[in-house]
């Protein structure tokens, strides 16, 4: 999702005067842009009031990305904000109770469970496999990777840097062709060894993060592509991404 074309000299316009009604303008046109985001984390408004709170955090990440936006940075809008916006979501995951403490326990020893399935085994343990180990019920084990899909397992989390959120966005999405070697080649080397282990996959995982993270479909969209629910979207993403991590920490 991207900013609108009419909104670029307007956004010109407001990093010049800081004008309050262009401000206003340009914070409820991008509205949308923190719903879209919301959904691409799999959070959708069946959460009820959880989900409205979620969706104050990213507009106050949308707030910040207006004001702070610079673009002598080389960095388009819609890319900072949507920087701004999931980091405020993901910060409020992280510190608030929204999720109960067995579902987070849960999501975290399944994580490890598949650590550990994949160091004995050498490939994706399989639903029925994590649920033996833990001794759970398959339905236990989706609904804790729908869990940990939303505490915060993502493709992305492989490649964050540490970070702040003051500036440092700006520094991560400097122009390309002022890239430090070093950080190129180390990049470069990850997603060789990213590479490496999508293979390991199964066609329907590998499909669906092409889906999420090439063509930036939500996941009810996938579900909708491959005829299955949004859940289940869910499961099989965190899953994906859990066995990814696990066959990298082994290389």
């Amino acid at each position: 999702m991207v900013m609108q074309m009419e909104s670029a000299g307007m956004l010109e316009e407001f990093v010049t005067s800081r004008a309050p009604e262009l401000r206003e303008k340009l914070v409820l046109q991008s509205v949308p842009l923190v719903h879209y985001l919301l959904a691409r984390m799999g959070l959708n408004q069946e959460l009820g009031s959880d989900y409205e709170d979620l969706a104050h955090q990213g507009l106050i990440g949308l707030i910040e990305a207006v004001d702070h936006f610079d673009p002598r940075m080389g960095a388009r809008f819609s890319t900072y904000a949507s920087l701004r916006i999931r980091g405020k979501i993901l910060d409020y995951l992280r510190t608030s109770d929204w999720m109960p403490r067995a579902a987070r326990k849960r999501a975290r020893l399944i994580q490890k469970t598949i650590n550990t399935l994949w160091s004995e085994n050498l490939r994706e343990p399989t639903d029925d496999e994590i649920a033996v180990r833990l001794g759970l019920h398959v339905d236990e084990i989706q609904k804790g990777l729908a869990d940990a899909n939303r505490v915060l397992v993502s493709l992305d989390a492989l490649m964050e840097t540490d970070a702040g959120p003051e500036g440092s966005l700006h520094e991560n999405l400097r122009d390309e062709k002022q890239a430090n070697p070093a950080d190129v080649a180390e990049a470069g080397s990850l997603i060789e060894q990213m590479g490496s282990a999508l293979l390991n996959l199964s066609e329907r995982e590998r499909l669906i993060l092409s889906l999420y993270y090439t063509d930036e479909l939500t996941f009810r969209e996938i579900g909708k592509v491959l005829e299955i629910t949004e859940s289940r979207v869910c499961q099989l993403h965190a899953r994906a991404i859990l066995s990814l991590k696990a066959m990298m920490n082994h290389d």
